[in-house]
């Protein structure tokens, strides 16, 4: 069983693996260098009479995107995994994805797209990237840990 965090840690404790949306064995993705997630949420509102002109709000919707920059590694399977995906469209570039969080939140997506923006083109001295961003495609299922 992996050492649970508490406290402050630094990001590189957040785990993720990738694999095909039956997977049950996933990868790491090797090489990755940044992540950044965006919680997006779909608020409706209105403004009944009688708030007088207070706003009344519900949230509706939700989605989390998760930006990932990477150095293109060929041969690791996470990181292939990635790269074949940049040319397949619709459902075949659905995935399973988890993200581990260091107190061992698990949250897993089991049809999440995949839009890859970088795959091996930059500068002929840089390393070649491969940056993509991983959506919500439905609800996730959030385990959290056990105490």
């Amino acid at each position: 069983m992996a050492e649970l965090t508490t406290g402050v840690y630094p990001c590189y404790k957040n785990q993720f693996q990738i694999g095909a949306v039956n997977a049950t064995a996933l990868n790491t993705i090797a090489d990755t260098t940044t992540f950044s997630v965006s919680f997006n949420d779909g608020v409706e509102e209105w403004s009944p009479f009688d708030q007088e002109g207070w706003t009344r709000r519900l949230k509706t919707a939700k989605s989390i995107s998760i930006s990932v920059s990477a150095k293109r590694n060929v041969g690791d399977p996470g990181n292939d995994f990635v790269a074949g995906l940049a040319f397949k469209n619709g459902r075949d570039s659905e995935v399973k994805f988890q993200w581990t969080f260091p107190d061992g939140t698990k949250v897993v997506f089991d049809d999440a797209v995949v839009n890859i923006s970088a795959l091996g083109a930059s500068d002929s001295t840089a390393v070649a990237p491969l940056e993509f961003e991983i959506m919500s495609n439905g609800k996730p299922t959030v385990t959290l840990p056990t105490t």
